[in-house]
C-alpha cells in the first residue's frame, strides 16, 4: 500500500506542479486542489494516513490553493491531517509544527451577509493572507483564521481558534485565543 500511496503523492504533485527542492515524507495519501502555487521548501512532512499519528486523525492532509493564490511552506515544517485554503496567500515558515487536524484557512468561504450567502456571491467573501513565523507550534484541532500573523517561536495550544495576531514568543490558547504567557530566551 505504502507503495501506491507513493505513485499517487508523485502524480498529484507532478500534474499540481508543485515547486519544491525534494519530494516531502508522506504518510498515507495527500490531496491537492486548485490552480494556484505550491511552493514547498526541503525535507516536509505529511502524516496523511489516519494511523500516521496516534493524537486521532480524522482525515488526510488536503491543500487547496485557488487560482492566483500561494501557498508557501518552509524548510523542515510537518503536518498531521491538515487542512489548508488557501483562497489569497499564506506563508508558513521553517521549522514550522502542526498538531493533528489544524485547520489554516485565509478565507470566509462565504458571504457575511444573508442575502449574499442565499446566491454565494464569490465576489462578497472576505481573504486575507496568513503568515505564520520560523519555529512555531500550532496545538492539535486548532483553526487559523484569515488575515493572521503568528510571530516565530510561539506556541497556540491545543483546540484554539486564532483570531487576532500572536506576537513572537509567547504561548496562547482557548477560544477565543487569549495570551498565557511569554516564552523564555533560548540559553
Amino acid at each position: 500500500m505504502a507503495f501506491i500511496d507513493d505513485c499517487c503523492n508523485r502524480i498529484v504533485f507532478a500534474t499540481k506542479k508543485v515547486d519544491q527542492p525534494s519530494f516531502p515524507i508522506i504518510k498515507g495519501r495527500i490531496k491537492l486542489y486548485g490552480e494556484g502555487y505550491f511552493i514547498f521548501g526541503k525535507d516536509l512532512k505529511f502524516n496523511c494516513s489516519l494511523y500516521s499519528n496516534f493524537v486521532g486523525l480524522y482525515k488526510t492532509c488536503t491543500l487547496a490553493v485557488l487560482k492566483d493564490a500561494t501557498l508557501e511552506i518552509g524548510d523542515y515544517s510537518g503536518f498531521s491531517g491538515v487542512s489548508i485554503y488557501c483562497a489569497t496567500g499564506i506563508r508558513i515558515g521553517k521549522h514550522v509544527n502542526c498538531g493533528g487536524n489544524v485547520c489554516i484557512w485565509d478565507t470566509d468561504f462565504h458571504p457575511l451577509d444573508h442575502m449574499e450567502r442565499r446566491v454565494h456571491n464569490v465576489d462578497k467573501i472576505s481573504s486575507a493572507p496568513i503568515v505564520i513565523g520560523d519555529d512555531v507550534f500550532v496545538g492539535a484541532n486548532s483553526i487559523v483564521l484569515k488575515g493572521i500573523t503568528i510571530g516565530d517561536r510561539s506556541i497556540i495550544g491545543a483546540g484554539s481558534v486564532v483570531s487576532k495576531n500572536i506576537p513572537p514568543d509567547e504561548i496562547w490558547a482557548g477560544n477565543p485565543i487569549k495570551f498565557i504567557r511569554k516564552i523564555s530566551a533560548h540559553p
